[in-house]
């Protein structure tokens, strides 16, 4: 099924739960309503818009669809800005003058003839303002550039709400002319310009269309704009509608809180032959296990992680408790901002327990013990996991935006991680960042299962602790941690441990660097021992020592660089130098 025909269906759901506007509106930014007297005269300015601490925003209204402008002189049908309604601007309205005009000509022909009282209030209204009667009462600075509506006399409602603006709405033909819809497979007025979707981040506010034909050279056989992808009004309305409130940053239960990259994430799934409590409980489980629920209710996690343990061992996900049935399609959609229109970044369709599938495996391929420093109770967020290993400094702006989609990608699909992810995390590594918070590790540990899985390779990475691994990097990597412990031990704090000096260098190159190191650690060793601390350190370097050759290698290859980190972590995790922090307490306490 494609992006449009899922999005399609997906309208007839929510419509049925009353989640969606009427054909032909669509919610817009409201901040205030003018009250306007049976002769058409304004009594008052109602302020809608909402007050969250120093915060104002406008009200979300559903009102007659918003017309698709760019560059052209167009009226949005009873609301638009102020500029339009009222013919008054703040900035320099070289082209006020002009909007004015164009909504009140259009709205004194739509209204001509309506003996509806607010209707008729309305068009007296348009028949009688001046620009200048904005600078008397009730009018304020505040309303300009904001969007205006119409509220007749005490009613609550507002005036495109009347029964009669609707049916003169439904009344206006659009003049399409009929063809075949690619998205229903049948015959219909065709929709010339695609709905405009709002809500993606890095994207214009006013919105962007998903399909749009501004060049020639993304035309065919002499076809103009929408009739290159033939969609009709109906089902291009559907899946704009259902789109958006997907979208709505307030309101949306199917709408990933943070960015993946460059991309906005939504999901849902089709109740079809499921029904809609499957359909809800597949999407509240995809959030929780996605990392996007927060980890504060302990046991919700753990209930979470029990459940993708049980899938990761073949359990059925009907049979998990959670209100799960078999056979619920599941769709994830990712949206990127670009120059004219919306990229699609990625977009996954497929039964939900093959999600839920994938999303144990990552689960299970991230694992190790102990978990890395403030892990949390739930599998992390993609973005979350980004942000902590490939992105400096830790922003969320510098995760780079190709290997965010792929990685995302990857989770959902059960594919290889990018192999960019692990030369990236590897890389940070080299360049300062932490190995002993065990984020990078698990990134690794990650990537390099999941490869050696999908080569059918009997070797393992260890979750935990291996001091009996016979491979060397990993081995390294635990010698490494245990230099260091030594290096504390001894001097306690310092300003440029081995750990910041050498940590790229004795992973890249062991054997130019781990000789120098080890003939500094016999004085470190030394230098505890008088002070009574350290002495479990020798003894353990000792062991991991047997394990290694002769001659350590002159290089490491990537994958080994990665075992290096494992093992350092898995070291300096397990005890977390808990000996010589418990010696040195009074020194300033952990590392």
């Amino acid at each position: 099924m494609t992006v449009l025909q899922a999005l399609n269906s997906y309208y007839d759901r929510m419509a049925d739960r009353g989640e969606v506007d009427l054909r032909g509106f669509s919610r817009e930014k409201i901040s205030f309503a003018i009250q306007l007297a049976p002769d058409g005269s304004p009594t008052n300015v109602i302020d809608l818009r909402r007050t969250d601490g120093k915060r104002v925003s406008p009200a979300l209204l559903s009102v007659p669809a918003a017309v698709k402008r760019a560059v052209n002189i167009l009226p949005n049908l009873f609301w638009d800005k102020t500029a339009y309604v009222l013919g008054r601007t703040a900035g320099e309205g070289k082209r006020t003058a002009r909007e004015y005009a164009a909504f009140k000509e259009a709205h004194l022909k739509l209204l001509a003839g309506s003996n509806d009282p607010g209707l008729v209030a309305l068009r007296q209204f348009l028949e009688t303002w001046m620009p200048e009667r904005f600078d008397t009462p009730p009018f304020h600075a505040e309303m300009l550039d904001a969007n205006i509506v119409f509220r007749f006399g005490a009613e609550r409602g507002y005036v495109h709400e009347r029964e009669a603006a609707r049916q003169l709405l439904a009344s206006r033909a659009s003049g399409a002319a009929e063809g075949f819809c690619l998205v229903t497979g049948r015959r219909a007025p065709i929709q010339r310009l695609h709905p405009s979707i709002k809500n993606i981040d890095g994207a214009q506010s006013s919105g962007a269309s998903l399909v749009s034909f501004n060049l020639d050279a993304f035309t065919s056989y002499g076809q103009v704009q929408g009739d290159n992808a033939p969609t009709s009004e109906q089902a291009a309305f559907q899946y704009g509608t259902a789109l958006n409130r997907l979208l709505d940053r307030n309101t949306s239960r199917n709408r990933l809180k943070g960015r993946i990259g460059d991309a906005t994430t939504v999901f849902w799934a089709d109740s079809s032959g499921v029904g809609d409590e499957a359909a809800e409980a597949a999407e509240e489980l995809f959030e929780a296990a996605s990392g996007e629920k927060s980890d504060e209710d302990a046991s919700q996690a753990v209930k979470i992680r029990d459940a993708l343990d049980l899938v990761r061992k073949g359990r059925p996900i009907g049979e998990l408790g959670l209100g799960l049935r078999e056979g619920t399609k599941f769709y994830v959609l990712g949206l990127s901002p670009n120059a004219a229109r919306l990229s699609i970044r990625y977009w996954l369709a497929d039964d939900f327990s093959v999600f839920v599938r994938h999303l144990a495996d990552h689960d299970g391929d991230l694992r190790l013990e102990p978990p890395p420093f403030r892990w949390g109770n739930t599998l992390p967020s993609v973005q979350r996991l980004l942000v902590r290993t490939t992105a400096l400094q830790e922003k969320f702006d510098n995760i780079p935006e190709l290997l965010a989609g792929e990685t995302m990608r990857a989770v959902l699909t059960g594919e290889r991680y990018p192999r960019t992810l692990l030369t990236t995390a590897i890389n940070r590594l080299r360049a300062g960042d932490d190995p002993g918070s065990g984020w990078h590790a698990a990134v690794i540990k990650a990537v390099l299962a999941r490869d050696l899985r999908k080569n059918k390779s009997k070797e393992d990475i260890p979750v935990a602790l291996d001091e009996d691994s016979d491979n060397q990097a990993y081995q390294l990597g635990r010698l490494f941690a245990l230099l260091e412990a030594a290096q504390y031990a001894a001097l306690g704090r310092i300003n440029a441990p081995i750990g910041t000096r050498y940590y790229g260098s004795a992973s890249a190159n062991p054997a130019l660097v781990f000789g120098r190191l080890l003939r500094g650690s016999k004085m470190h060793l030394a230098d505890a021992g008088k002070r009574g601390k350290g002495g479990w350190i020798e003894p353990r370097m000792i062991e991991v020592i047997k394990t290694m050759p002769d001659n350590l290698p002159r290089t490491l290859n990537l994958e080994d660089q990665g075992r290096f980190a494992i093992g350092y972590y898995h070291e300096r995790a397990t005890r977390r130098v808990t000996d010589v922090v418990n010696e040195n307490e009074n020194e300033g306490g952990d590392e």
